[in-house]
């Protein structure tokens, strides 16, 4: 049986950009264009003209070894302070633009009342897993250069170590909106770097947003012992996982546990 999310989320055709409105099982705009519900509740928005491959995204292995990881805890912390930095402006609607497996969003929806919770990945895989966690969500397969909502629809962008198109959410935050962006501290991961790289480096500031403001800017850190299998998901999940060199690999799997530094900057735009 098909699970149907319990309100009609606010989305527009891919296609035509015109409003889509719910039926039985579908979304349909005004000019015929269609979007089936698939069993899991969400609904594919991403036409085959938009797709830059076959499957694009993160794969299936890639997915699974990310909610292995995520659901050892290690970076609960993280999701903790979104959460309160969510909460400190109340959003009545909140895109997670990236959301992946819904690790962030699935805890947003539970810890915040607003009025409705999106998320958006390209990776159907990660999607569909989503989904099956808390059909609460609107879920949706989507291209974050031509996102499926409205103009000024929402209150609230989340993104976490995903790509942002700076017009488009111009284009669909409200006047108010914030926009939450967490990405890579400098010394993010950096004992796992040191096995991957001869020289690893800091990581970088990240680029300004587009005609953002910035005008909240913080660092959260926490050193965590890292077990033999979460590293292995850890590498899966990061690009780590192709670029390490397979003696530096042996290396690697000698250590039974890692002490590993998780360090995130986390913006707040305007």
């Amino acid at each position: 049986m098909t699970i149907v999310p319990r309100t009609a989320p606010n989305y527009i055709c891919p296609i035509c950009l015109t409003p889509l409105q719910k039926s039985e099982n579908s979304l349909t705009c005004d000019n015929a264009h269609n979007f089936d519900f698939a069993k899991e509740g969400y609904v594919n928005l991403l036409p085959v003209q938009l797709k830059k491959s076959l499957n694009p995204g993160d794969d299936k292995n890639m997915v699974l070894a990310r909610r292995e990881f995520l659901t050892s805890g290690h970076y609960q912390f993280l999701r903790d302070k979104i959460i309160t930095l969510l909460t400190q402006f109340s959003p009545s609607t909140i895109i997670d633009l990236g959301c992946g497996e819904g690790y962030y969003t699935n805890e947003i929806e539970t810890a915040l009342s607003a009025e409705a919770v999106y998320g958006v990945d390209i990776s159907k895989s990660a999607v569909k897993y989503a989904a099956k966690r808390n059909n609460k969500v609107h879920y949706s397969v989507a291209t974050i250069s031509h996102l499926p909502f409205g103009d000024k629809t929402t209150n609230a962008i989340v993104n976490v170590f995903a790509p942002l198109v700076a017009t488009e959410c111009r284009r669909i935050l409200a006047e108010d909106g914030k926009i939450i962006r967490v990405t890579p501290g400098p010394r993010h991961l950096w004992q796992l770097k040191q096995f991957v790289y001869e020289t690893p480096q800091l990581h970088d500031e990240p680029e300004p947003l587009g005609d953002f403001i910035l005008i909240d800017q913080i660092t959260v850190t926490e050193t965590r012992t890292v077990n033999k299998r979460d590293i292995e998901h850890l590498l899966l999940m990061t690009p780590f996982g192709w670029k390490i060199q397979p003696d530096k690999l042996q290396q690697l799997k000698q250590n039974e546990e890692l002490n590993i530094e998780f360090e995130f900057l986390i913006d707040t735009y305007q």
